[in-house]
């Protein structure tokens, strides 16, 4: 789902994000920097934007009502929109702003990641516990309208920003899901959220470890859970992952890397096929432990990364549903204004040369057990592991027309 906001991370929205967050962004930040030789040979197809601006200020009968700010930033926002990319956004000041402060697990709002699908806004992921979880929106759910007003054509950042809101305010969200035949209204409360990236407990001999969100505090909380969990002598891991929507790249990393000796986590190709290999870390505490990572649609980006690195290095087997299947990389550029525009730079790929975009992570062991029923599950595998024995196949789903 990046403490200097100069940083180098990649966000796996997404990124919200896969996708825009209505807490963060899944993107590195990168400084403002201006190439003033480049502005002067402007391609001759933007000399339209400077004639714009002039006809306005010839023709436009309330002179006094023309905001050259409001205006700027349309034009903008409306240039990086063209480019036809879900993750490539504008971010105004206020957005911008809005989404360092999320980075840090305190944010208001409903508590949902959200991104642009089909030419509406869709749910990707509610957080557990929030009032969007509590209201009973689902992954995959389509926003059809907030507070009245059509999100038809609407950017994932505009929409964020009418979603967000003061704790103890109201939206209503009309809702089309799949299956249903009728649109519904949903009344939110919104609320000030303080995500707690990483929950554990201990079930037996088995540690439960979820990640909701790759965020700035995740990593070092992670270790904190994990040396805790061994400490009461967990023999097994359960890591779960569903509904996490993906986060800071840095992140992923050192939280892989705590199950991982040695290898690569991903790999990283840009514009101009040059590979970055972003390698385990070194130093992991459990990487001999028996470990399970349950996945599901949820799952994106930053937590794919994960999932992928530890299957891929044959640490873990992953259990639940196929993922989303996001594999782009984001960067957030900061401009001389304040704002910011998030910039697709690259794909990234498993360690074995996967590229999961569009098609996700197939589990090894796909199954129709929801909630903690397979959480129930994954502590049987654990248990067969450490007995030696045969492992107990879970239920598969059922194979629609559209998944074969």
């Amino acid at each position: 789902m990046n403490k200097s906001f100069i940083v180098s991370v990649v966000m796996v929205l997404s990124l919200l994000c896969t996708s825009l967050p209505l807490f963060g962004c899944d993107a590195p930040f990168v400084p403002s920097e201006v190439d003033k030789e480049t502005l002067k040979d402007l391609p001759t197809e933007f000399q339209i934007q400077s004639e714009a601006w002039q006809k306005l200020q010839q023709y436009y009968v309330d002179q006094e009502e023309i905001d050259p700010t409001k205006i700027s930033q349309g034009a903008v926002r409306g240039m990086v929109q063209a480019v036809g990319d879900p993750y490539t956004d504008y971010y105004s000041p206020d957005e911008y702003q809005s989404t360092m402060i999320g980075l840090t697990g305190v944010f208001q709002g409903i508590g949902a990641t959200i991104e642009k699908k089909s030419g509406y806004i869709a749910i990707v992921a509610p957080i557990a516990g929030s009032p969007a979880d509590q209201a009973g929106l689902q992954t995959g759910d389509l926003i059809l309208k907030i507070n009245g007003e059509s999100t038809e054509g609407m950017n994932a950042d505009i929409a964020a920003q009418k979603i967000r809101g003061p704790a103890g305010s109201k939206v209503t969200l009309t809702i089309g899901r799949e299956g249903e035949r009728d649109t519904f209204d949903v009344d939110i409360v919104r609320s000030e959220i303080k995500m707690d990236s990483v929950k554990s407990e201990m079930r037996g001999d088995v540690a439960y470890i979820s990640i909701s969100h790759f965020i700035l505090p995740t990593a070092e909380d992670f270790s904190v859970a994990l040396k805790k969990a061994l400490d009461e002598g967990a023999r097994g891991l359960i890591l779960d992952l569903r509904s996490n929507p993906g986060g800071i790249l840095t992140q992923a990393i050192d939280v892989a890397s705590q199950f991982l000796v040695r290898g690569v986590v991903v790999k990283v190709i840009d514009k101009n096929g040059t590979e970055s290999v972003q390698k385990v870390r070194g130093g992991g505490i459990a990487t001999d432990v028996p470990l399970i990572v349950l996945i599901d649609k949820g799952s994106a980006s930053a937590s794919e990364i994960v999932a992928g690195a530890l299957h891929d290095n044959e640490r873990a087997k992953l259990a639940g549903e196929k993922s989303y299947g996001k594999a782009s990389v984001q960067n957030i550029v900061k401009l001389s204004d304040g704002s910011a525009i998030k910039i697709t730079t690259a794909h990234y790929y498993t360690p074995n040369g996967t590229l999961i975009s569009g098609k996700g992570l197939m589990p090894d062991y796909p199954t129709s057990l929801l909630g903690d029923n397979l959480t129930k599950w994954a502590e049987g595998y654990i248990d067969d592991m450490l007995a030696g024995e045969p492992i107990e196949v879970p239920p598969a789903p059922e194979i629609s027309a559209a998944d074969e």
